[in-house]
């Protein structure tokens, strides 16, 4: 009959941590201490190494993902007449404010409809007050019985329809107006402005294809677009995601620096997208200085809640292998001491460590591929030189004196 116990995940871990530091202490050479205290003559003297002192703390329960920005609305200018691009009246790629004029389209024949629309309305309305004259004219012989019903309601129709003509001809007068406007091309919104799509001597046609003249991408807010795994939630307080579990999204450039402004998210999708097995997620971020450019990769820490009693240390003085993770530790009496670690998530440069540290253990943070179980050390601290480094022998009154000549 198997063993119940092979099948639970804490006590299988558990046995591959013992496994792990018993390969580690069996590679230990039973002769190393004998020799570390021979350091006179000719054994291995204690290695340095740099150690930090961890302590517990309160860190941000954290979930950190690879994320890209984008603008928050990407507008496109096009042109809303045709005509010959005269000139582009903007820099490339720089700033444009609302209303800021962007191109110039050949305005001649929009001014020569326009005139010809003014004549137009000029011409009905003379019809249309003759009309009316007209009108006024027949009622007196109407009620004088000098003509018929029926004369009388054609002249009616007539001036009704000189009143409708007034009215399509102020209209077309409008349409060439706004027609006019239009040569002059402006920036819908404020943004960042993309590169001119045409050049000038290019004939633009409007309602196509070919109208596009450029885009503006509106980069305060800016939006940062990502998706969440299984796994990552799985992190995440209760193992559920939902916009009350993230209390805050911090921005890691791609230097490592961290955006000085916290941000907040603006959409979390309602399902999980069956090809790729992940939830959809953006941020919004102010950027009033446009630090932030569409097209970036960066990467978004989701904030949910604190951790007490976790301890920080470097990603480097991790050690990870088949059979878990591990730190390399200064004793007591200055000898390695393997300890292995239950690690939870990333922060910046540091995993938090869940389990296995105490207060005041001395982490090894470099030299880990020189070190064996037992060996001795000489621990400094960051920036430090190591105790008895650099002294001349007998400095530190172990030496034997100089013979006398």
């Amino acid at each position: 009959m198997p063993d119940p116990n092979v099948r639970n995940p804490s006590v299988l871990a558990g046995t591959s941590m013992v496994l792990l530091l018993g390969v580690l202490l069996g590679c230990a050479d039973p002769g190393a201490d004998a020799r570390g205290q021979q350091d006179g003559q000719g054994g291995m003297p204690p290695l340095p190494v740099t150690v930090i002192e961890v302590q517990p703390s309160r860190v941000p329960i954290a979930v950190e993902v690879m994320a890209q920005t984008e603008g928050a609305r990407e507008t496109e200018v096009r042109a809303r007449v045709g005509g010959l691009l005269l000139k582009r009246l903007f820099e490339e790629g720089m700033p444009v404010r609302a209303g800021q004029p962007l191109f110039q389209i050949d305005p001649a024949p929009h001014e020569i409809a326009l005139a010809q629309a003014r004549a137009n309305l000029e011409e009905a309305r003379a019809r249309a007050e003759q009309a009316a004259r007209e009108v006024v004219r027949m009622k007196g012989l109407l009620e004088r019985q000098a003509i018929s019903r029926r004369e009388f309601d054609d002249a009616t129709s007539l001036d009704a329809v000189s009143r409708a003509a007034v009215r399509a001809a102020e209209a077309a007068v409008r349409q060439a107006e706004l027609n006019l406007s239009w040569t002059t091309v402006t920036a819908p919104v404020s943004g960042q402005s993309g590169r001119a799509v045409k050049s000038e001597g290019n004939l633009i046609v409007a309602g196509t294809a070919d109208s596009l003249l450029t885009t503006i991408h509106q980069s305060d807010p800016m939006w940062v677009r990502f998706s969440l795994a299984e796994s990552d939630v799985a992190k995440l307080p209760g193992g559920r995601l939902h916009a009350r579990s993230i209390q805050g999204v911090e921005l890691v450039l791609a230097d490592g620096s961290l955006y000085p402004r916290r941000g907040r998210v603006n959409f979390l999708a309602g399902q999980i997208d069956p090809g790729l097995g992940t939830q959809a997620m953006r941020a919004e971020f102010e950027n009033p200085d446009g630090r932030l450019l569409p097209g970036h990769f960066v990467r978004v820490r989701l904030l949910a809640g604190q951790r007490d009693n976790a301890f920080l240390v470097p990603q480097a003085a991790v050690l990870e292998s088949e059979l878990g993770r591990m730190v390399m530790l200064a004793g007591a009496d200055d000898k390695v001491v393997p300890r292995p670690v239950v690690a939870g998530e990333w922060l910046g440069r540091d995993w938090v460590i869940l389990e296995g540290l105490q207060a005041g253990d001395r982490v090894i943070v470099d030299n880990l591929m020189k070190l064996r179980p037992g060996a001795s050390v000489l621990p400094h601290k960051p920036g430090e030189m190591p105790a008895g480094m650099g002294q001349p022998p007998g400095a530190g009154g172990t030496g034997k004196p100089a013979a006398k000549g």
